[in-house]
């Protein structure tokens, strides 16, 4: 994280009667963070949010499987992972093709 130059700047600022306020269309459409540290004492700063489904991936685990998988891609080079893998436009020709007989024989047996 760079950390930059920044002098404190202090505003007053008036509630609405719907509680919001507004602090700058700067920051028009970020998530904050607000903390009440006390009663009428708020702390607010920007915020990155993590969707549920996606919270897996900042796991340990998942920065050392992701390691681990990046360390056998420098020892596993392309082509020889490609000569392991069946060619995907045949199967899914050939899966097509089952589809397609599959469905005549439920169209004959009607």
């Amino acid at each position: 994280m760079q950390v930059q130059d920044f002098a404190p700047r202090q505003s007053v600022k008036v509630i609405g009667a719907n509680g919001q306020i507004s602090i700058g269309k700067e920051y028009a459409g970020r998530s904050v963070l607000v903390e009440e540290t006390e009663p009428g004492v708020w702390s607010v700063r920007t915020a990155s949010v993590i969707p549920d489904n996606e919270r897996w991936l900042h796991s340990p685990q998942a920065a050392l499987d992701l390691q681990n998988a990046l360390a056998w891609s420098q020892t596993h080079p392309p082509e020889a992972a490609a000569a392991a893998t069946p060619d995907l436009h045949a199967l899914m020709a050939q899966l097509e093709a089952d589809a397609l007989q599959k469905e005549e024989r439920l169209v004959r047996a009607a």
